[in-house]
């Protein structure tokens, strides 16, 4: 091992020179953005030569795209339905969590987050956003540390879920999905936060980032 270390660091000191996640996190989601960012443009000059070719076939195949936005989640919908949002426990005067407690039982985590994502797809939600981003079907929720980490981007606490749907029924999926149930016990013993809005109107904006395609199919006249 010591003959290991030795080789690894070529006789300097390597105590220091641990990663620092969160910076790794911030350096990756600045790339993210640059390449978002350039993707857009591109994808707008597509769009600018895509739409001086007025050939039927380019019509017809532009139109049979537009029809599937919706159910790609690129539009946005409106509607009534839920606003949920979860938080840490709360420090004290000094910033600190309280003593003789782990500190993981005092932050919201990666399940809790997906917990109520699934009880609100469960409910029937019609659409759903995190923290204003859509949730597609390839979206993934994680979490490093507390900081919750979706589609190339980093957000902090308190997060918020939003869905367009029937109130009652996903209200009730919530109720009766474990993982919320889990989180429950934490937020009555630590005080973590867990809060249910109904809102009449709301608006979640479609899908703005980069579309990857997996597979091309190239159909035969």
């Amino acid at each position: 091992m010591l003959g290991t270390a030795r080789a690894a660091s070529h006789g300097h000191d390597i105590r220091g020179q641990a990663a620092d996640l969160s910076t790794l996190v911030g350096d990756a989601e600045a790339r993210v953005l640059a390449a978002e960012q350039q993707a857009a443009g591109l994808q707008q000059q597509i769009d600018a030569a895509a739409a001086g070719d007025v050939s039927p076939q380019v019509e017809k195949a532009r139109a049979v795209v537009a029809g599937l936005r919706p159910a790609a989640q690129l539009t946005a919908v409106a509607g009534p339905g839920l606003r949920v949002s979860l938080s840490d426990a709360p420090r004290d005067s000094d910033g600190n969590y309280p003593v003789g407690v782990d500190p993981d039982d005092l932050v919201v985590h990666q399940q809790d987050v997906q917990a109520v994502v699934n009880a609100l797809w469960a409910g029937g939600a019609e659409a759903m956003t995190i923290m204003d981003q859509r949730v597609l079907s390839t979206s993934a929720v994680r979490c490093i540390g507390n900081t919750l980490l979706l589609q190339g981007r980093t957000y902090s606490p308190p997060f918020v879920i939003a869905a367009i749907g029937d109130a009652d029924q996903m209200t009730a999926a919530i109720q009766q999905e474990p993982g919320v149930a889990v989180f429950l016990q934490y937020v009555q013993r630590y005080q973590l936060g867990f809060d249910i809005e109904r809102v009449d109107a709301m608006t979640l904006t479609g899908y703005q980032g980069p579309i990857r395609m997996s597979s091309a199919e190239q159909g035969v006249k």
